[in-house]
């Protein structure tokens, strides 16, 4: 009677495996640690925080250098009125005057134009400029009143020829010699380039003079002669004409 009562028991229950409980996991396999891959992370940050720096240490690492604020002709200095200081990054490879050398280049001569509002670089300047193909400079003495007040380095300019003859023995003259004086007031050359004129003392003053004022122009190579030879018959004189900055 009892082997029937647990066989009866035993087919009431089901078939179905019997599941864990709840509260029980299943083990999982141990989570591979990558090494490498950790060490390449660690080294790209490094790497950027490296590059990081050096651009903000590149960029405080400035230099106060020589800009030029007006267009300077060949055979031109540079001096106080016609530069300025800006602030560049330092580069090595590029030959930048420093603020604190200004009073040494202005000894120099520019070797060709410069334009105004770029940085000086030692390459622009020499002991001696070049004059470019097809032009010549002259040098001139001019007594007041034979150039414009305020002429400076870099001014266009017009050369006229003018008559030296007093006339003041001759007044009463025909009328053929007025008009031949009057012929000989003619142009030399209509656009010339002051290359050269003293500075203003390093104070600003306008040129006032009793004596001649040198000036060095930039003419076509065919009216340097002309022009030359009116230079030293004292019968030159010196216009302003446009194409000047400021004018």
């Amino acid at each position: 009677m009892k082997i029937q009562e647990r066989t009866g028991a035993g087919a009431g229950r089901s078939a179905v495996p019997a599941q864990p409980s709840v509260g029980d996991r299943l083990p999982t396999p141990p989570r591979e640690r990558k090494p490498a891959l950790a060490a390449l992370a660690v080294l790209l940050i490094l790497v950027g925080a490296l590059g990081a720096t050096m651009l903000v240490l590149q960029a405080g690492d400035r230099i106060e250098v020589v800009k030029v604020t007006q267009a300077i002709p060949a055979g031109g200095s540079v001096n106080s009125s016609n530069t300025s200081s800006v602030m560049v990054a330092k580069d090595d490879s590029i030959h930048y005057v420093e603020y604190s050398q200004l009073k040494q280049l202005e000894k120099l001569k520019a070797v060709n134009p410069i334009p105004a509002g770029v940085v000086a670089v030692g390459e622009m300047f020499g002991s001696e400029a070049g004059v470019a193909a097809g032009k010549a400079t002259v040098g001139l003495s001019l007594k007041a009143g034979q150039y414009p007040t305020g002429i400076k380095q870099g001014d266009t300019v017009a050369a006229y020829r003018v008559s030296s003859a007093s006339g003041s023995s001759n007044s009463n003259s025909n009328s053929n010699s007025n008009s031949s004086s009057a012929s000989s007031n003619s142009v030399i050359a209509d656009s010339a380039r002051v290359s050269y004129v003293p500075g203003p003392k390093d104070s600003g003053d306008e040129i006032v003079g009793s004596t001649n004022l040198a000036v060095t122009l930039t003419v076509d190579s065919d009216k340097a002669a002309d022009l030359a030879q009116a230079a030293s018959n004292g019968e030159v004189a010196l216009v302003k004409v446009p194409g000047n900055s400021g004018n």
